[in-house]
């Protein structure tokens, strides 16, 4: 692994901009430059970087697609810096719109403390957490009375909150856009200034939070502007449209070493890219090895995706784990084994497939079978299922897709 505290500014400064997307070059060339100039000052100063990413706990569910921010984070800690993980429990009871399209609900108070302790005890797998700073946003942002919230918000214009494309949307439909709404980033704006943050790290949606709104707080405020590292979106299991659960194209950070493996496995090669940035603990130098590798033909995909898979196993699990993850996935996927072990399903009577497969939790829907019936993906044995009406056969090994199981007993 390498030691990142031995590398020049230059070569931290091209580890810490990897994985970001500001959409527009003369943006990033100005965060570049000034994440460089920060950190000269800081080491003839002597002092670390204050880094901070605020989380909502509106989920207690995390996938790969959350931990983003999270790796960026502990690039800085192990670069000797400062990390503070804000946990928004004030900002949840808003709810972040920058990437919906309508109204989120607002959370009980009770159910965002339960959200952020499964939240940060699973961001400790990433973080260091003796040395990670908790802070909750609660702590200054229930304090502001009426007359600083005016003061706050006459530094923005209604027009710019009109132009983001989730409040636009909404307009143009005639759906409403609730007052309370355009409060998140002026919150989150505040909370940057609170922190007296020298870095704050976020996704693409919150790039008028961050870049807009803290960094012109901030200034207003009398403190020095952050610098925003602007994160792109991890794609999903497709390859195409960002991770997340409701899509089912996500990756449970809490899936076991074997299913987390075989997933990885399941992306396409033109997300290979974004995975090996955004969530791995290789430098710069070691990805473009990898993929000028894979370009001049010295590589195979197949096997750079495996070493993928194994790091980011590795990370959540330990490398013991990501060994065997990666023994079975070649046992079963790649030499077509059936797995030694695998739960079982007692056939009722009268049963079709369609039903054998919702109730044996082999699909999460009537369409997802439907679908995968006709894909062929289903098999009993050796033989393809394809009827979803049909009586189910009878006992032996079910098999959907390339990673399911289950043993059907009469």
């Amino acid at each position: 692994m390498t030691d990142l505290r031995q590398m020049s500014i230059d070569e931290q400064v091209d580890l810490l901009m990897q994985g970001t997307a500001y959409g527009d070059d003369r943006l990033a060339v100005a965060m570049r430059n000034a994440l460089k100039e920060r950190l000269l000052e800081a080491r003839q100063e002597g002092r670390p970087l204050r880094v901070y990413c605020g989380f909502d706990p509106r989920t207690s569910d995390l996938h790969l697609g959350h931990t983003v921010p999270m790796r960026k984070l502990r690039q800085f800690q192990e670069l000797g810096h400062e990390v503070i993980f804000l946990i928004g429990n004030f900002t949840s009871l808003i709810g972040d719109p920058s990437d919906k399209d309508k109204l989120r609900p607002q959370l009980t108070p009770e159910e965002v403390e339960e959200n952020a302790r499964t939240y940060a005890e699973q961001a400790f797998k990433i973080l260091d957490p003796e040395k990670t700073i908790i802070e909750y946003n609660a702590r200054w942002l229930s304090k502001l009375t009426f007359a600083d919230l005016i003061k706050l918000a006459s530094n923005f214009t209604v027009q710019q909150f009109l132009t983001r494309e989730n409040f636009r949307k909404r307009w143009d439909k005639g759906e409403p856009v609730y007052l309370h709404e355009t409060f998140y980033a002026i919150m989150q704006g505040y909370d940057a200034y609170a922190l007296r943050a020298d870095v704050q790290i976020g996704g693409t949606d919150q790039l008028f939070n961050i870049v807009t709104a803290a960094r012109k707080l901030m200034t207003f405020m009398g403190a020095k502007p952050n610098i925003a590292i602007i994160l792109d979106i991890l794609p999903g299991t497709d390859g195409e449209v960002k991770m997340s659960k409701s899509l089912g194209n996500h990756i449970p950070l809490l899936s076991s070493p074997e299913d987390m493996y075989g997933k990885l496995m399941s992306v396409p090669d033109k997300a290979m890219g974004a995975y090996m940035r955004l969530l791995t603990r290789w430098t710069p130098p070691e990805i473009a090895e990898l993929e000028t590798g894979m370009a001049e033909g010295r590589l195979n995909p197949r096997d750079v995706k495996m070493k993928l898979a194994r790091e980011i196993v590795s990370i959540y699990h330990g490398a013991e784990a990501a060994a065997r993850a990666e023994e079975h996935f070649v046992r079963v996927f790649q030499q077509r084994d059936i797995p030694d072990e695998m739960p079982e399903y007692h056939l009722q009577a009268g049963e079709t497939v369609l039903q054998v497969l919702r109730n044996a939790n082999m699909v999460s829907s009537n369409s997802e079978g439907r679908r995968l019936l006709q894909q062929n993906a289903v098999r009993l044995g050796d033989e393809v299922l394809t009827d979803p009406r049909a009586p189910f056969p009878g006992p032996g090994v079910l098999r959907v897709g390339k990673r399911k199981f289950v043993r059907v007993v009469a």
